[in-house]
């Protein structure tokens, strides 16, 4: 795996989000669960926050907590999609059939 910045990433299981504070508010990214996969379904950014760096760095620290519970992730938001064609890496954490 390449090196990722470790961020403090809360998983809020009733609200079904990842979320990390960042100064200009909060970054959500919206999931749900069915069977060991996680459907990620969008991403929720401050207004005005267009840091795709940062975006990219929470990405990849949810794709290591996906490799850690043993879970395939779907990409469900565009953006999500977009990220998985950009980092072959993290491909095998698709669920059969899924092309990108």
């Amino acid at each position: 795996m390449e090196e990722t910045m470790t961020m403090d990433i809360k998983d809020n299981a009733f609200a079904r989000q990842f979320e990390i504070s960042v100064a200009a508010g909060l970054i959500t990214v919206e999931y749900s669960f069915q069977e060991k996969k996680i459907f990620l379904t969008r991403i929720n950014t401050p207004d005005n926050f267009d840091d795709d760096a940062f975006i990219n760095d929470l990405l990849k620290n949810i794709m290591e907590i996906a490799y850690e519970r043993k879970l395939k992730v779907v990409p469900i938001f565009p953006k999500i999609a977009a990220f998985f064609r950009k980092n072959a890496t993290y491909k095998d954490l698709l669920p059969p059939g899924i092309k990108l």
